[in-house]
């Protein structure tokens, strides 16, 4: 990674937080935790736990830790790789590195952290029992920034197991946090509702719907607590309160087309057909895959033919069975391309995920009409989760060909090394022979220098610290010596007593100045072994830059082979995978769609028998009308035509009314 590129890391996340869990790079003293954390802010989940690994496992082998950077951000990182792990769905990761932070040696606050992420990861992974087991292990301080979600997490795991009245309790303290207020007030009105107490239920979810706030976020809560009080309402034929609450739920909102077939019911079961027509009207224009839009289209022919306006209900039956062929049609020409692999190769197209809303995107894709129901499908939590697994493994799939990719530019550039080191280091070997020799011979002197001033500490010889020239002048003095000894000593007395003279003036230097001539001795030998030790520095460096050049090249040939046999395996692994959950994603989506399949089936039969019994009626209802003209007019025969006329004036009518409560509905 860059240098850039780090830069940019910490700049991140000194100015960002994520949604979910607080990493920032306050204080941030490891370069390459901020790396991991970088990947992590991408949702790179793979790259961040690699690096974060890697950079974890070489901290655990160090004997020193307390030394290494990672060190100040430890018990974040142990946290990090957790999260990560859980962010890839490494679930089993997951939980290891959290319990073995639990179980190690850290204060209170971080242990309840700690727990808190365990018991999430448990209920994510639907293990609501280890989940509350994990609760039950929180005792003492802790940490403020997470408190009110365990509390909200905690209420959500007791109404998992079955714990209504507990979680009751803890949604109801959870009112009034900020943030939490129309989800807490959801749940408490869920919780109470099955805990036996519909009214108060009912009650919550009245206040949950009506909440202040108009983000996105509030206005989901507010339209899923009022579209579920809604049905609960209309199915315990309380239509009137039920159409109130319906009318609420955005007309924009993704729970509209529900809210809007409901409020119809709402009003047909009060013999409102007329104006059930109006929210009926608005949907059946609507995508005409979503379920809703598919009954209502079956509801609006139906409000028709009870408001006796048989000629426009057999039209819209007939529209809507038009309509129930094409889904049809496109339904089994989704079922085909599906079992084609058309359906995997739509999920994985690198242009469409460049946008955050690439599956919405798919519906758009000629060649893969299976994507007009992907929403639908994906709606399952199975389903999201099998199609990420396939992604993650297309992914790694890619890295492996990278990686494979990568191994052959390695080869390349140790061609290259030896090519270019080979011819030059045996010149530079026969040069550092000949130099290693004269250094050596050089050290060994340097060490009998060390050796005798160290001797002269206990066994004093001034004679061996003269300077040359006294040597020199020594040794004339003993050459003048010599031819009076060799004589018998038979020289002058004059002559005698200047060289005596002259040899003691020699030693009385060399004696007298034995201790300066010492201390300077000494004193150069440190200078000396300044040198030296420069010198050893330097012919240290020089050996590891041999051995570096050499090792550049030489011992990699095994390493590749074994990473190529590696990539290699899990190659074959992955393909194997991607073949299965492939498999499995398309399975699941041709029982959806065969699913859907029926039930459009079903519905073109209802179609049928519905547009046969509304031509009869309205054939009936003309018979009728005719035969009480012919009664008014004494007896004169109406032509067919008048009949029939006298119908689509009636339908006229209704189309009018309808139009008009559908604009005064729109404007609303």
């Amino acid at each position: 990674m860059s240098r850039l590129m780090l830069i940019l890391a910490c700049l991140l996340f000194a100015t960002s937080a994520p949604a979910a869990d607080t990493y920032t790079a306050k204080g941030l003293k490891d370069v390459y935790f901020g790396e991991a954390l970088y990947h992590a802010y991408q949702g790179e989940w793979f790259d961040a736990i690699a690096r974060l690994d890697t950079e974890l496992g070489q901290y655990r082998r160090l004997d020193e830790p307390g030394l290494d950077t990672l060190h100040f951000h430890i018990n974040q990182a142990e946290f990090g790789v957790g999260d990560f792990e859980l962010g890839y769905r490494m679930h089993l990761r997951a939980g290891r590195a959290i319990t073995a932070v639990i179980q190690g040696n850290v204060e209170e606050p971080v242990r309840n952290d700690a727990i808190y992420r365990l018991a999430r990861l448990y209920f994510q992974k639907d293990q609501p029992e280890d989940a509350l087991q994990a609760m039950e292990r929180l005792h003492g301080t802790v940490p403020a920034a997470i408190r009110d979600d365990m509390e909200f997490l905690r209420g959500e795991i007791l109404m998992a197991n079955g714990c209504f009245p507990e979680a009751a309790r803890v949604f109801k303290d959870l009112q009034k946090v900020k943030g939490l207020e129309g989800f807490a007030g959801y749940n408490l009105g869920i919780a109470l509702i099955r805990e036996g107490k519909e009214k108060e239920g009912s009650e919550s979810l009245e206040r949950a719907g009506q909440l202040p706030g108009d983000t996105s976020a509030a206005s989901a809560i507010k339209d899923k607590s009022n579209l579920v009080l809604g049905y609960k309402l209309l199915d315990g034929n309380a239509g009137e309160n039920a159409k109130l609450v319906l009318d609420r739920v955005l007309l924009s909102g993704p729970f509209s087309n529900r809210a809007l077939l409901g409020s119809g019911w709402a009003d047909a079961s009060r013999g409102l057909y007329e104006q059930a027509l109006v929210p009926w009207s608005i949907l059946a224009g609507r995508e005409v895959t979503d379920p809703a839009v598919q009954e209502a289209l079956l509801a609006e022919p139906y409000a028709y033919g009870q408001l006796k306006v048989y000629g426009k209900a057999a039209l819209l039956y007939g529209k809507a069975l038009d309509s129930f062929g094409k889904e049809v049609d496109k339904l089994v020409a989704s079922v085909t391309s599906v079992k084609e692999g058309k359906f995997l190769k739509a999920l994985t197209r690198e242009e469409l995920k460049q946008d955050a809303d690439w599956v919405v995107k798919l519906r758009s894709l000629p060649e893969a009409p299976e994507t007009y129901y992907l929403l639908d499908l994906m709606a399952s939590q199975d389903f999201q989760e099998s199609l990420k697994n396939y992604l993650d493994l297309n992914e790694l799939q890619k890295k492996l060909v990278v990686w494979e990719s990568d191994l052959d530019a390695f080869e390349d550039i140790i061609k290259q090394r030896r090519a270019y080191y080979e011819p030059l280091l045996p010149v530079i070997d026969r040069s550092f022979r000949d130099l290693d020799a004269h250094m050596r011979l050089r050290l060994e002197q340097r060490e009998r220098v060390r050796k005798r001033l160290n001797a002269l500490l206990t066994a004093p010889r001034p004679e061996y610290l003269a300077t040359a020239e006294e040597r020199i002048a020594a040794e004339k003095i003993g050459r003048l010596e010599r031819p009076i000894v060799a004589n018998g000593g038979t020289a002058s007395d004059d002559m005698k007593e200047r060289i005596e003279r002259l040899r003691g003036v020699l030693l009385w230097n060399i004696r007298t100045d034995y201790d300066q001539r010492l201390t300077d001795a000494y004193k150069d030998l440190r200078a000396l072994n300044e040198a030296v030790d420069q010198l050893k520095k330097q012919y240290e460096s020089f050996v590891r830059t041999r051995q570096a050049a050499t090792q550049s090249y030489e011992g990699y040939d095994d390493v590749i082979r074994r990473e190529r046999n590696r990539i290699a395996s899990a190659q074959e692994t992955v393909k194997v995978l991607m073949a299965r959950q492939g498999n499995m994603l398309e399975t699941m989506a041709v029982t959806e769609l065969d699913r859907r399949r029926e039930r459009l089936e079903q519905y073109r039969i209802t179609a049928r028998f519905a547009i046969a019994d509304s031509y009869d009626r309205a054939t009936r209802a003309q018979s009728e009308k005719s035969v009480g003209a012919e009664a008014e007019g004494g007896g004169k025969r109406t032509d067919n035509g008048v009949g029939a006329q006298t119908v689509k004036s009636d339908d006229n009518k209704i189309e009018k009314s309808v139009g008009n409560q559908t604009e005064k509905s729109v404007g609303k």
